[in-house]
């Protein structure tokens, strides 16, 4: 899923940010009762998470047996912003009041959401949403091989360039290269690489410029949701018609598209990073291949040949490997407090503080 300040030791573009809380924290040196534990088990959320970003490409792929594909993705993108700006009136979240940070906004809304969500549905008119899905999960090595060359402070290491060429290679025995790449649709797959390409640009976009904005993470997204919805807006009416009906399947997959693969995933994932630290959260990316190759062929009948599932595996090695840190190294003990360990739930920044000063590590993982 991209600062005026340089951040400290930077992740690559596809890492997830430790994202501050919904809501501000009380005051340290204040009473309060302890906070109350969600309703739902983490792992329950987190699988949750993974099935509904994983049928995302199964949901595209029926909305657009019914619309056109910018009508799929305005669609989404409508109810996606009604869950966001929903769960924003419920906690009173304030919009960002500076023009710059509007404008900002617009460009990452673009990038993030209308651009790869526009390219997803129409590379699906043409491809299995098994490809798509795969497709998707080459968004780390895209977003590692920028970082060296974006964020000068991420040092490549070994393991992270060997990374980013596993996974490359993966990528060429998903489309069968030694096959001189017989049978596949080259427009719909390249569609939905670019797509898988425009997240970590426009992570890396939002890591540089919306850095001290006083606005929360939800307060960002929700109008960044808003500026995509306008965009498509504007967009759907120069390249289509408006539908003569609107068939039961496709419409309710759009809906459930937006509604929980756009809105409530949102609310999902910012829960797992403050419950369990943003290195557990960004694991849901792993399965959610799995998930669309699964959902594809069980419920599509699409096909599946042997490079397919083998290919989407070397991607998520490679993609794994470039999201490797190295260890740290001991330190004589001093009284002063130990860091938190990896992977355990970021301090909580000062209310309203933007998701770059809350967390100096990335942003999250792409959306589907």
């Amino acid at each position: 899923m991209s600062a005026p300040c340089e951040p400290r030791a930077t992740a690559p573009a596809s890492a997830p940010p430790s994202l501050p809380p919904l809501s501000p924290e009380p005051s340290a040196t204040a009473t309060a009762p302890a906070a109350r534990r969600p309703a739902l088990d983490w792992r329950i959320r987190f699988a949750g998470l993974s099935l509904i970003w994983g049928f995302s490409f199964l949901l595209i792929k029926v909305g657009t047996e019914g619309y056109a594909p910018f009508q799929v993705t305005f669609g989404r993108l409508l109810a996606g912003t009604a869950v966001l700006v929903a769960a924003m009136a419920m906690r009173r979240e304030r919009l960002p009041r500076s023009a710059r940070t509007w404008g900002h906004l617009t460009v990452a809304a673009l990038l993030l959401n209308a651009l790869p969500f526009s390219l997803f549905s129409y590379a699906e008119l043409t491809i299995p949403s098994t490809l798509a899905g795969i497709c998707n999960a080459t968004s780390p090595l895209w977003g590692m091989a920028l970082s060296v060359v974006a964020l000068s402070e991420d040092r490549p290491t070994r393991r992270r360039v060997a990374g980013l060429g596993v996974g490359f290679l993966g990528v060429l025995t998903v489309l069968g290269a030694w096959q001189g790449f017989s049978g596949l649709d080259l427009p719909g797959t390249a569609m939905a690489l670019l797509a898988s390409f425009c997240y970590p640009v426009g992570w890396i976009y939002v890591r540089r410029t919306l850095a001290g904005t006083g606005s929360s993470t939800l307060a960002l997204t929700g109008s960044q949701l808003c500026l995509a919805t306008v965009q498509l807006a504007v967009v759907t009416p120069l390249f289509t018609s408006a539908p003569t009906s609107f068939p039961l399947l496709p419409t309710l997959s759009v809906l459930a598209l937006g509604a929980l693969g756009t809105g409530l995933a949102v609310l999902l994932q910012y829960g797992l990073v403050q419950e369990v630290g943003p290195t557990t959260a960004q694991m849901v990316t792993y399965f959610i291949p799995v998930i669309a190759t699964a959902a594809g062929v069980a419920l599509l009948g699409e096909q599946l040949s042997w490079n397919t599932p083998v290919g989407a595996l070397v991607v998520l090695v490679g993609a794994a490997l470039t999201q490797s840190r190295p260890r740290r190294a001991a330190t004589t003990p001093t009284p002063a407090p130990a860091p938190a360990p990896e992977g355990s739930p970021p301090a909580a920044p000062a209310p309203g503080s933007s998701p770059v000063e809350a967390a100096g590590r990335g942003p999250r993982p792409p959306q589907p």
